[in-house]
């Protein structure tokens, strides 16, 4: 087979450019065409420098195997191919090895892929990170919280079938080794509207859809829910099901993880009732009614739902069904109560809907993080993964307060990853000596300053609005952005005072826009109040906070009557400032790295590249002005030795060896091919080139003079391939012209040979067959003769004795044949006697039928005889040992798995010789009684299930524990206080010791042992406490039993399981009432 060809540098075999910064020319066409060619070829990431482009296949491509994870292990960044593994490697290696914490920012609309390029960073720092069950376990948590956030924070959308509706920044924790340690993760703006109302086409959360499909029917009866969809208000149906999508399976999934993650059981229970009780609230429906007083009041039509929700959450009925039908408003000393007409009581409704999962959504990313922490409280690394909603434009023109917050965090990301990219490059620069020319771009902190500003930014008169008294309306917001951004350069508005916009029709009354640096986003002004206020009444979070259900009471801490705070809660817009202020100056303390993701169609099918979309995406991301940043100085650099070996046989002088340092051998490289010197900077450890034309010049010459030396090669090899074969050739024909001859001279001496053989064979036969005739001759008249006498001496003898057997003739000769057929039965059974094992059930057949009562006796006789020759050779060491085995047999014979492997094994006792092994001579000296059994067996601990090592010994009158190590005595137990001993049916060693209660021993409560010897330490165990005691000790054979530690009593449970060390039971404490006992 083949050997595969191996990349040494990105320009090898490159399809397009690998890397944008070398594109030329670059313009926005070749930008994406670039990217088009590539995608095509299965090609689907790309750099800019040390950004990775990735592009959304929507299928499966084999790029992400174990094989490609260790082919990128440790290797250049520029080494081989772009690869999302490149860049996840060179992150991992510079936290490992420069103690340099680091960051990864995904980023990209909706369906370009970020979760699943998160996955397989974390997939790829899993891999490639230390191994040890400790380290397993907290990899194996890191990577299954993904499941359990992607249910809960994950839905449908029209762009994607498991889009992400929140931010996730997780913080992943290494120790000095690179092992990771924990994490930590932060959560940004739930979308949580989807709760109660989704845009056609698109589902609500996953975990919804998740519960009806794959929870058992006991399941459901308990949460009080139905499988169909259609009897819940909040999930929308036309999209209900969705191609390819197993909802029960992942389900199933999502509930492994939870108990992975360390989620108990009455914690997810707990959870689902709160997703129940949303599901449930959706479907409380209003009617109106007049108060005496003439105000509207709204009632409950059904309280069949309101009865279900009270009894999942533990709520009073009549707590509850006020708090949907009144506002109790306290203003310092002064409480009013006013009636909720029908229109207020559903955004009640949907505001503690929308509460209630937000709140149970944070609580599952806190929980989660308890889990997931650290438990060292050493020096870290970290490494953070931000996996965040990319910059949002609908066309349509519906972008409201969500896609306006989501814009102003992408204008801050785009604002750090500006700063960083610069400051990386001059650091470069100043680092190997390279002259620093200051780069010319735009800078959009205008832009963050117009939404961020604490006096006139956008978010800042929002929350004046919101809480400002009087009438407050969306209308009046946009009043006041026309009186103070008016003048602002990238704010646009119909009621502006500047008059260039008057007649811009394309610009409704009720919308502003804003000229983001992706470009300009018209927003809708409707619901920004509102949704900045997220506004929840007193009374219901009085009302959750009464509930008898412990997660819900946490979730509604300020519902607490003794703990009121009459001051407002911040705005929806300053908690999520305030969160991104303290993840930018997180990020600014790490070393980051991007990875920038696109979709190539709006269809979500593989094999299409929708040319428009792309360029959309590629303008709001930004990357043509990133590649412009990264050209500004240098297109290209790299280290002297890759660059000497590359391009070395371009010149004479480095042609096919330099002798002497790299950058000199690169100097004269350079010299003889005539490059200007302002194409290039010599830096201290690289070659610095400034326009990747030079580059392209290099590749070029390099091509050409790869193909002369090739030919070169193969006009070498052609001639030492045809001298080569004319040798051969000559020396073959000496060889088969000597061979020939040889073979010519042996066919002849063969044919003369066999000439002869044959003239001495016909002789020899002429011979051979006068003397036959002659010995035949006489034989035939020595037979005559003797025949001739025969007869004659039979008649005289006939004649002489006829008169004697003519009276018992008959009886003679049937005596005498019973004699000889008697003869001939025993000469044979001779001659067929089986073996002398007993259990050899072979006889001889039966020959004659009168034989029948002397065959059966026969063999009777014989088996008695060779069982006693048998039992005569055991001594009587071996008659006891026989015995045990018996006695071993009535106990635990199709009741124990392991015993049909103990039969075949001697019974030995003493495994530890304690008398000639100096030691264990303090353990001799303590035992003055013969040892019975002395055996090292595995003590488990009462506390964690794990196993310490003890000396077990059995003498006439007692049991010892004894230290392994040391040989002193830990325990000593008198037979008479073994009440059982029980152990499970299954093939492992593990078996318990009760002890009477009260007495002396048992003050630790019962053993738990684990032994390679059961049966026989049981078997012993069993005939020693018979023989001391006259009582027989209870053998219990069970796959779950109790087992006293001190004061509790511990249930031990045997359970078929896969084992990671091979076929070794183990043994874990699963909770104070349960120890498992995995069994392969």
């Amino acid at each position: 087979m083949a050997k595969m060809e191996t990349k040494t540098s990105l320009l090898d075999n490159m399809i397009g450019v690998g890397d944008m910064v070398l594109l030329e020319p670059l313009n926005e066409d070749t930008f994406i065409n670039n990217l088009k060619k590539r995608f095509d070829h299965s090609e689907i990431y790309t750099y800019i420098g040390s950004v990775v482009i990735s592009l959304n296949p929507y299928r499966s491509l084999p790029i992400y195997s174990p094989e490609k994870v260790e082919e990128y292990r440790n290797r250049n960044f520029y080494e081989l191919s772009p690869h999302i593994f490149a860049l996840s490697d060179e992150a991992y290696r510079s936290l490992r090895d420069q103690d340099k914490d680091q960051c990864i920012l995904i980023t990209g609309e909706s369906g370009a892929g970020k979760t699943e390029a998160s996955k397989l960073v974390m997939s790829y720092v899993a891999a490639v990170c230390g191994k040890g069950a400790e380290v397993n376990q907290v990899k194996e948590q890191l990577l299954q919280s993904n499941p359990v956030l992607e249910a809960f924070g994950n839905a449908k959308t029209v762009r994607n079938d498991n889009s992400s509706r929140f931010g996730k920044y997780m913080d992943i924790e290494f120790d000095f080794k690179g092992d990771p340690l924990g994490g930590v993760i932060s959560n940004y703006l739930l979308e949580k509207s989807r709760v109660v109302k989704q845009p056609r086409g698109e589902r609500n959360f996953h975990i919804f859809y998740q519960i009806l499909s794959g929870g058992s029917e006991d399941l459901l009866c308990r949460l009080k829910l139905e499988r169909d969809f259609s009897r819940y208000n909040y999930l929308g149906l036309d999209s209900a099901r969705v191609n390819g999508v197993d909802d029960a399976a992942n389900f199933r999934t999502v509930r492994n993880a939870m108990q992975i993650v360390g989620f108990m059981d009455h914690e997810t229970q707990s959870v689902f009732e709160v997703v129940a009780a949303v599901l449930k609230l959706g479907n409380i429906e209003f009617k109106p009614e007049s108060r005496v007083n003439g105000l509207d009041e709204s009632k409950i039509k059904d309280k069949n739902e309101l009865k279900e929700i009270c009894e999942l959450t533990g709520i009073d009925q009549s707590v509850l069904e006020r708090a949907f039908s009144f506002r109790t408003v306290e203003a310092k000393q002064e409480k009013v109560s006013t009636t909720l007409n029908v229109a207020q009581a559903y955004y009640a409704r949907d505001a503690l809907a929308k509460n209630l999962y937000s709140r149970l959504f944070s609580w599952l990313v806190t929980r989660i993080n308890e889990s997931i922490k650290a438990q060292t409280k050493v020096r870290k690394k970290v490494m953070g993964v931000l996996d965040i909603y990319g910059f949002e434009i609908f066309e349509d023109g519906e972008n409201s307060f969500e896609q306006f917050i989501i814009n102003y965090c992408n204008e801050k990301l785009q604002q750090i990853f500006i700063e960083l990219t610069l400051k990386e490059e001059q650091e470069e620069y100043i680092r190997e000596g390279i002259e620093w020319t200051h780069i010319e771009y735009f800078n959009n902190a205008i832009i963050c300053d117009l939404i961020e500003n604490n006096q006139t930014g956008i978010l800042a008169m929002l929350d004046e609005e919101c809480l400002r008294p009087g009438t407050v309306t969306d209308d009046t917001f946009l009043e006041k952005l026309n009186q103070i951004c008016a003048t602002h350069q990238h704010f646009e508005s119909r009621m502006s005072k500047c008059s260039r916009f008057l007649n811009d029709t394309s610009l409704p009354h009720c919308c502003f826009r804003i000229q983001h640096y992706a470009g300009k986003v018209m927003y809708q002004v409707e619901g920004f109040v509102d949704k900045n206020n997220d506004l929840l009444y007193r009374d219901l979070s009085q009302a959750m906070w009464k509930a008898n259900h412990s997660l819900i009471k946490d979730l509604f801490p300020e519902g607490n009557p003794a703990k009121i705070n009459l001051k407002r809660p911040p705005t929806a817009g300053s908690q999520f400032k305030a969160s991104v202020a303290t993840l930018m100056k997180n990020l600014q303390t790490k070393n980051p790295n991007y990875i920038r993701c696109i979709k190539p169609n709006d269809k979500k099918a593989a094999h299409i590249f929708n040319d428009a979309l792309v360029c959309h995406q590629v303008r709001y991301l930004g990357l043509l002005e990133n590649v412009r940043v990264r050209r500004a100085g240098y297109a290209f650099r790299q280290p002297y030795e890759p660059c000497l070996e590359r391009y070395k046989m371009l010149c004479k002088q480095t042609w096919p060896h330099w002798r002497g340092p790299a950058r000199d051998g690169v100097k004269v490289l350079f010299n003889d091919l005539e490059i200007p010197e302002e194409e290039y900077s010599f830096g201290r450890s690289k070659i610095f080139i400034r326009n990747p034309r030079t580059l392209f010049k290099l590749e070029d010459l390099r091509k050409q003079r790869l193909e002369d030396l090739a030919t070169l090669i193969q006009k070498i090899y052609r001639g030492w391939k045809c001298r080569t074969h004319f040798l051969l050739m000559k020396k073959s024909q000496i060889v088969i012209a000597s061979w020939y001859r040889r073979y010519a001279q042996q066919k002849k001496y063969q044919k003369i040979k066999s000439s002869a053989i044959v003239v001495q064979s016909y002789i020899r036969g002429w011979k051979a067959r006068k003397l036959l005739r002659e010995l035949k001759h006489q034989k035939r008249c020595n037979k005559a003769v003797t025949t001739i006498a025969a007869y004659w001496h039979g008649t005289q003898v006939r004649r002489e004795y006829r008169k004697f057997f003519r009276a018992n003739a008959g009886k003679k000769i049937s005596e005498f044949i019973l004699q000889k057929i008697i003869q001939k039965y025993f000469l044979e059974m001779k001659t067929k006697m089986p073996s002398l094992s007993p259990v050899d059930k072979n006889w001889p057949a039966r020959p004659y039928l009168f034989l029948d009562s002397t065959h059966n006796e026969l063999k009777r006789i014989f088996h008695l005889w060779r069982c006693k020759k048998y039992r005569d050779q055991f001594t009587d060491q071996q008659k006891l040992v026989y015995e045990e085995k018996l006695e071993a047999s009535e106990l635990f014979k199709d009741k124990k798995a392991l015993y049909p492997a103990s039969v075949g094994q001697p019974f030995q006792g003493a495994y530890l010789e304690i008398s000639k092994n100096p030691k264990y001579k303090k353990l001799k000296d303590a035992v003055d009684e013969k040892i019975i059994i002395a055996e090292v067996v595995n003590k488990i601990n009462r506390a964690n299930g794990k196993a310490t090592s003890r000396i077990f010994l059995l003498t006439n009158s007692n049991v010892l524990l004894a230290d392994q190590k040391s040989g002193n005595i830990k325990s000593e137990v008198p037979l008479g206080d073994v009440t059982k001993v029980s152990m499970s049916s299954q093939n492992d060693g593990f078996f318990a010791v009760h002890l009477k209660e009260g007495s002396g021993a048992a003050g630790k409560g019962d053993f738990l042992f684990s032994s390679d010897h059961l049966i026989e330490m049981a078997t012993k165990l069993y005939r020693t406490t018979l023989s001391q005691t006259k009582q027989k000790l209870n053998i219990e054979i069970s796959d779950e039993f109790l087992v006293q530690f001190r004061q509790d009593k511990v249930c031990v449970k045997f359970i078929q399981g896969n084992q990671r060390n091979g076929n070794v039971p183990t043994c874990k404490r699963k909770n104070n009432r349960l120890l498992e006992v995995a069994v392969p």
